[in-house]
């Protein structure tokens, strides 16, 4: 396992092929930093699906209000909610869109980020100071490249459970 400097700050996301350890950012975007930990602690991630996964891309996911549904109906919702918290407002940073980064995803509106995050496969500079970066995979980016491709996948790949270290 990667070593933990922080375990407050850390996220542990267990996939269907291992464990995803997560560097949360803090001081580059404490909003959203704050905002995955509630969520993980109150279980609103745990069975949620990556919604829209696209090759050489990214992975997105985190859709609590939508994405756990089992019927594909249901699915197909999934990405346009969010939690019951107010949205956050836009952090953009210096911090590059570099492969294993975690962004906010959002609509339109750059202060619309909630609940939903992605995992990019490469880098992706383009999304540079128009998405905000508030973590990093630090281990278990070989599980993040191995879910399920689709815009939603047929068959999609959730997030089995996700945990702040420092309460696992």
């Amino acid at each position: 396992m990667a070593e933990i400097k922080d375990p407050e700050n850390t996220i542990l996301m267990e996939l269907k092929d291992g464990t995803v350890v997560i560097e949360l950012l803090p001081d580059i975007a404490p909003g959203h930093a704050e905002r995955m930990k509630e969520l993980a602690r109150a279980g609103a991630y745990d069975n949620v699906a990556f919604h829209r996964v696209i090759e050489g891309f990214m992975a997105q996911t985190g859709d609590v209000a939508n994405g756990n549904m089992e019927k594909d109906f249901n699915l197909r919702r999934a990405g346009t909610g969010g939690s019951d918290l107010p949205d956050l407002k836009a952090e953009f940073s210096g911090v590059p869109h570099d492969r294993g980064t975690l962004g906010a995803a959002r609509s339109q509106d750059p202060n619309s980020a909630n609940s939903q995050f992605f995992i990019n496969f490469k880098d992706n500079h383009f999304l540079n100071r128009q998405y905000t970066v508030y973590g990093r995979v630090i281990e278990g980016m070989e599980h993040v490249d191995a879910i399920t491709r689709g815009e939603p996948p047929a068959q999609p790949d959730r997030m089995i459970s996700v945990k702040v270290a420092a309460d696992a």
